[in-house]
């Protein structure tokens, strides 16, 4: 029986930006980090404040995501916040820009979007 979501794998460009991206400016904290020589790839498992992790993966030439964000397969990675104004501003604070805050029509919850150093679209779904 599923429970729910273990993790969201993600393949980065600079592993520098991204752990400053989802360590930093999102709250995440590094619980491991390994250097997979055979492939010449970092692995690094971070665990978002309600438990859910993400692995960041590096590996040399990976193609850039096709178009965003309507190519076929992941189309953004939603977080859900408390309090959106909040995260707005921890996001300006290490210089992230968000579209503007916009309301779901169909639950009348605000939520934003930005993306992460590669263009992934990261989107924050206000539930209070």
């Amino acid at each position: 029986m599923i429970t729910g979501f273990h993790h969201v794998a993600i393949i980065v460009s600079d592993l520098a930006a991204a752990r400053r991206f989802y360590c930093d400016a999102l709250g995440g904290v590094e619980l491991a980090a390994h250097y997979r020589e055979a492939r010449d790839s970092w692995k690094v498992d971070v665990q978002l404040p309600d438990g859910a992790q993400l692995e960041l993966f590096t590996f040399p030439a990976a193609p850039a995501r096709p178009s965003r964000p309507e190519a076929l397969g992941l189309r953004h990675l939603a977080l859900r916040v408390t309090d959106i104004d909040i995260m707005l501003a921890r996001l300006a604070a290490f210089e992230v820009a968000c579209e503007p805050i916009r309301i779901d029509e169909f639950t009348g919850a605000r939520f934003t979007f930005c993306t992460d150093p590669d263009g992934l679209p990261i989107e924050f779904y206000e539930l209070t």
